[in-house]
């Protein structure tokens, strides 16, 4: 343990900048702004990069079998892609490997069919372009696997890595800086091994697989050398099942035994918080990202530990793995290799939470369960293609969405895709909204076990149908995940930009076959001139232009029109040759305008029982609690568990290390 140093992910280059002239304002027409068609033009530069899904192999014990892994460029974490704010890419991933894939640029508000919607798969011998916008907010995000019903087998095998989108307001703050060297990415995991060195796999797990080693950018409890000065730290939370409390201890008994010692958290999943927030300890649920600066020059010439409360990690209630409370280890040295200029601002930004509701209600009403053997939203799995988008949200409002967890047992991690949302309230005793929850938007919240949560999101700015699902990725694969449908706006405008980005199975952006030799000739698709002109159709799509122009006119819209009414005319409607089949409804407005939404789930499918369905409510709300957090910090916090595996486990390999 603590052996071996802690690996860095590389920076990915992208493979080629593709210059392109675009129009000002091509093929748009919106009534809310006045806007008209322009005919002069710009030019933008964007980034081309390509991935490989490949297996490949990696020792984690001395003297025992390698450990077959499949992972993006054939490393775990994948390879560090870093962009602009305001520059877009086309990542084409190649699958290699041996199962399907979709990916999922966590945190991104990609259009529908460049999110990773779990059945828009690329098979071995396909290869997918993802068409991302990079315009939110600098921030971290991750890219992961999302294939429907594998995820969780695929993300554990390596498929996973970090996706940075900086800016220069952030750039000029002054934070610590330097990728890899004051700037780092610590992407937690947990593990499960198998006598013989091979990981143990996670096919035919139900309920949860928290491992018993701790992984931090792929290398189990490594060791980091450090300087005795300030460093930026960008947790990733990647386990399948594993939650942390993380906090930093001295290994030496000065101070008190294992005191906690003091950081501040900067960022959380959608950027920078508006304040540094001080705290000794830290939740990080799956899929969850905090940044943090640690100051290490009052501990000149000693050694830090990164420790985890093991119990509040999602592991059993009566005990958990051995050294599982241990993640990894920081060796400071007794002087700096320059002078350390990096500083801590007292205020970050300016955080856009979402604008205030004139009546706040509560609008969607979610209940995470597990019924029947399955884990379910309101009685619904995401295999019912029928049933399984649950909200119908109008682009552009603001919605409060009530996160309930009825089981005893377990924690529920759920994300969101397409928005960011603000935490604002969380029902159980011993527990509240911490202040680094608070201080930023999130994409994920950590739903404890019978817990009630209240997110806030601005469903903007594209229309289309997203997933929200548990990320606990066992959970997530069976089924607990479902859709909810940002509506057309009647009279709004900008819609012939979304014409071909409303369905997440638009067979215009599904995977294509390629030919090997293609690949390795780098001739056919793969050719410079072929990859060239497939971005510049992807910018000719307009499909991130003028967001800035939406978001404001999506707010002035809300202002003065009136509220969409159901019709009840319907037509049908299929999504390729997938399971996503559904029905369109059109919606009226008293101007006699129209638009499309997607059912939300009114019937009851024929195999399983759904009496427990919840519908959204509009009650208002009734809470005395505060919305914002209490700044007054717990000694210890309230442990987070779930049961203990009943599916027997191969032994720990831990003491290896």
């Amino acid at each position: 343990m603590f052996q071996v140093p802690l690996p860095i992910p590389p920076l990915k280059q992208p493979s080629r900048i593709v210059k392109v002239k675009v129009p000002t304002l091509a093929n748009v027409t919106s009534p809310v702004a006045n806007l008209t068609n322009a005919n002069t033009t710009s030019a933008k530069l964007v980034h081309y990069y390509e991935i490989e899904i490949k297996p490949f192999q990696h020792s984690i014990y001395p003297n025992l079998s390698p450990a077959n892994l499949v992972g993006y460029d054939g490393i775990s974490p994948g390879p560090t892609i870093m962009v602009p704010r305001g520059t877009e890419s086309v990542v084409r991933f190649v699958n290699n490997a041996h199962a399907n894939s979709s990916v999922h640029l966590h945190g991104s508000y990609s259009r529908a069919p460049f999110d990773g919607w779990a059945e828009d798969t690329t098979a071995p011998g396909e290869y997918k372009d993802y068409y991302f916008p990079n315009q939110q907010s600098a921030r971290m995000m991750w890219y992961h696997d999302h294939a429907v019903h594998i995820t969780a087998e695929n993300a554990y095998m390596g498929q996973a890595g970090v996706y940075l989108v900086h800016d220069p307001a952030e750039d000029a703050l002054n934070l610590p800086s330097g990728y890899g060297e004051y700037d780092i990415p610590l992407v937690l995991a947990a593990k499960q091994y198998n006598a013989d060195g091979t990981l143990f796999s996670t096919v035919g797990e139900r309920i949860s697989l928290w491992g018993d080693v701790i992984h931090v950018n792929g290398q189990p409890w490594p060791f980091l050398n450090v300087e005795p000065r300030k460093y930026r730290f960008r947790f990733l939370n990647a386990a399948v099942s594993r939650s942390f409390s993380l906090y930093f201890v001295k290994t030496s008994n000065v101070g008190g035994l294992n005191a906690k010692l003091p950081f501040k958290v900067i960022a959380s999943d959608s950027g920078l918080l508006q304040t540094p927030v001080q705290t000794s300890y830290m939740y990080i649920s799956m899929a969850e990202r905090y940044e943090i600066v640690f100051d290490f020059s009052s501990y000149a010439g000693q050694t830090i530990e990164l420790r985890n409360f093991a119990k509040a990690g999602g592991a059993g209630v009566e005990d958990d793995y051995e050294d599982t409370d241990k993640v990894m280890r920081f060796v400071v040295a007794n002087t700096t290799a320059s002078q350390d200029t990096s500083v801590i601002p007292t205020q970050l930004r300016t955080v856009p939470f979402p604008r205030p509701k004139t009546r706040r209600k509560i609008d969607q009403h979610f209940k995470f369960h597990r019924a029947n053997g399955q884990w379910l939203i309101n009685g619904v799995g995401f295999a019912e293609a029928n049933n399984r988008i649950l909200a119908n949200v109008p682009r552009g409002t603001v919605e409060i969405w009530e996160l309930e967890n009825t089981t005893d047992g377990w924690s529920h991690p759920i994300h969101v895709h397409l928005v960011d949302f603000r935490v604002i309230w969380r029902r159980r005793e011993g527990r509240r909204v911490e202040k680094y929850e608070s201080e930023g938007l999130k994409d994920v919240v950590w739903l404890g076990r019978e817990e009630t949560v209240l997110v806030e999101a601005h469903y903007a700015p594209w229309d289309g149908v997203y997933m929200f699902h548990c990320h606990n990725l066992i959970h997530e694969d069976d089924d607990m995940m479902a859709a909810f449908n940002v509506t057309v706006l009647p009279g709004f405008g900008y819609n012939n930009l979304s014409a071909s980005f409303l369905d997440p199975m638009e067979p215009r952006w599904r995977a294509k076959p390629f030919a090997m030799t293609d690949f390795q000739a780098r001739t056919g698709p793969f050719s410079g001139a072929t990859i060239d002109q497939t971005v510049k159709e992807f910018v000719a799509t307009d499909a991130y232009g003028h967001v800035d122009d939406i978001v404001e006119d999506l707010d002035r819209y809300w202002r003065t029109a009136s509220q969409p009414v159901r019709s009840t005319t319907t037509r049908s409607f299929s999504s390729a040759t997938r399971s996503t089949s559904s029905t369109r409804t059109q919606t009226t407005t008293a101007s006699g305008s129209t638009t499309t939404s997607w059912p939300t789930a009114t019937s009851t499918p024929t195999t399983r029982n759904l009496s427990t369905r919840l519908q959204p409510t509009t009650r208002l709300l009734s809470i005395t609690k505060s919305w914002a957090s209490s700044e007054t910090e717990s000694t210890l916090p309230p442990r987070l568990t779930s049961r203990p595996l009943s599916s027997p486990r191969p032994p720990s390999l831990s003491t290896l290390f």
